[in-house]
């Protein structure tokens, strides 16, 4: 069984419209003619927009949302990006009036079942990270990072040190050295060992007295767990530098290790790759930031204290870097993770955890037979994603990663991540989450048997896929071009 999307011949909006339609006709008050009343300098140039009428406007975005994929309809298998199933009772409480309406700037008296909440949600994060104390206020995890490094300078510029490097592994997430730059620091990349692990020969070479600290996925984004993380953090800390944990991979032991426990100092988390909220979009999201006890003083203000009378925000922290977004956190999301937590409780999340674990080595082990695809650095076992590479396929017959992501699209499943990380050539990164079946893995390694034998006997079909979808093949180039974007805003269609 198959689950296909809808598609349509869906034209644009200009294409739909007619000179002279409109959605609604709203009547003037009385004689008074309201354009007379704007001043010419304050009124607004005539907007290039269709003319089309309300149904026909209501249709085409329904019949877009019918052409969507998303978690609701089939597997979203994308390694290194987690998409999780949204339990709806989190939904249900999220968009709740009482949630919804809530202002950051209410009297503090007026909010403090919302304070309730953050705090034990704080709570919560801390005995699962093995951290001492979490602000609830960055919106993703890349802005978590940024955070993160802001904390790990001003640690060091208190100490009086002129630290201004960080060390990256080279698997790591993009926003690793981006959020790291942004910081300030210099990044010094480290490659990947034959094991699939940091490399520690080389890790040693970068120490130096400018070492600040070291950003790491663990599991890495191979899958791989970097089993000699605590002798990685002796080295960092023996140097003088912070180590930092990227949580977006915490999903693979979550409940089974904490990266406190693992010489981790401070650590951000994903919410929607752990904890089940919504993912991207542009948001909301929620990327907390956990530290350890000697980094608390350096947290964004404000945090959530209790006391005898109740809970309220402190804001008197001098060492802390300041605000990294407004009011206090996404709320909503941060609801949603509370509930998730409460529903689950400790032996839910270590479930979780071993059931994507047990979904990703099945996957693993199915696929690791067929023809052209095969999964490097070793054969450790991975945690809840698994990198293959298709490099023997290519090289035998062309096809290459992108050609076996687009055939997928047309066997009615989502394409995994592709050509990440970029240390395994001609990558498809599959993450299969807790919540996946054993039938739904089975029918992506189906399909990929089935794209092994075309692309040995019949490659020329598969660089044609997708057939089957509202949109065929584009060239992915020209399509992401801000030019050709532009001439689509304004309804005219480039060459």
């Amino acid at each position: 069984m198959m689950f296909k999307q809808a598609t349509f011949e869906e034209p644009l909006l200009f294409d739909l419209g007619r000179k002279g339609r409109s959605g609604i006709d709203i009547p003037g008050e009385g004689d008074r003619d309201l354009a007379k009343t704007i001043p010419k300098k304050m009124a607004r140039q005539k907007l290039q927009l269709p003319e089309i009428s309300q149904v026909e406007v209501v249709r085409h975005f329904t019949r877009l949302s019918q052409m969507n994929w998303g978690i609701d309809i089939g597997p979203y298998p994308l390694g290194s990006c987690t998409m999780k199933y949204n339990p709806r009772i989190n939904e249900d409480l999220a968009w709740a009036d009482e949630a919804q309406g809530i202002h950051p700037l209410q009297d503090i008296e007026t909010v403090q079942g919302a304070l309730e909440i953050m705090y034990r949600l704080e709570r919560a994060l801390t005995t699962i990270t093995g951290m001492s104390r979490f602000t609830l206020q960055p919106a993703a995890g890349a802005q978590g990072e940024l955070t993160g490094c802001l904390i790990i300078r001003n640690y060091h510029r208190l100490r009086g040190e002129s630290r201004d490097e960080i060390i990256v592994p080279d698997s790591a997430h993009g926003t690793n050295p981006a959020s790291a730059s942004m910081a300030g620091f210099k990044v010094v990349e480290v490659p990947t060992g034959d094991d699939g692990c940091i490399n520690l020969e080389m890790l040693q070479a970068a120490l130096s007295d400018r070492t600040a600290g070291m950003m790491m996925t663990n599991p890495n984004t191979l899958g791989i767990f970097e089993n000699r993380a605590k002798k990685i953090a002796e080295l960092i800390h023996g140097a003088g530098g912070l180590m930092y944990y990227d949580g977006a991979n915490l999903q693979g032991i979550v409940g089974i290790v904490k990266p406190g426990d693992l010489g981790f100092d401070l650590v951000h988390l994903n919410l929607h790759k752990t904890f089940a909220t919504p993912h991207g979009g542009g948001g909301p999201g929620a990327g907390p930031v956990g530290v350890k006890a000697n980094l608390a003083e350096f947290l964004p203000v404000p945090l959530v204290e209790r006391t005898r009378d109740g809970y309220r925000l402190e804001w008197d922290r001098p060492l802390s870097i300041g605000k990294v977004r407004g009011a206090f956190g996404s709320f909503p999301i941060l609801l949603r993770a509370y509930a998730y937590l409460l529903s689950m409780g400790t032996s839910g999340l270590e479930t979780s955890c071993k059931v994507a674990v047990l979904n990703t080595n099945y996957f693993a082990k199915r696929i690791s037979g067929i023809k052209g695809l095969t999964i490097p650095f070793g054969n450790a076992m991975r945690k809840h994603e698994v990198a293959i590479s298709a490099e023997a396929m290519f090289k035998k017959t062309g096809i290459n990663a992108l050609d076996i992501a687009k055939a997928l699209l047309d066997r009615g499943l989502h394409a995994p991540t592709i050509y990440f990380p970029l240390i395994v050539k001609e990558c498809l990164m599959f993450e299969f989450t807790d919540t996946e079946t054993l039938e739904s893995i089975d029918r992506y390694v189906d399909a990929l048997k089935d794209i092994s034998r075309m692309a040995y006997s019949e490659p020329e079909k598969l660089r044609a896929s997708p057939l089957r979808t509202s949109v065929t093949r584009l060239d992915e180039v020209r399509a992401n071009h801000p030019l050709t974007m532009c001439l689509r805003y304004r309804g005219k269609r480039p060459d």
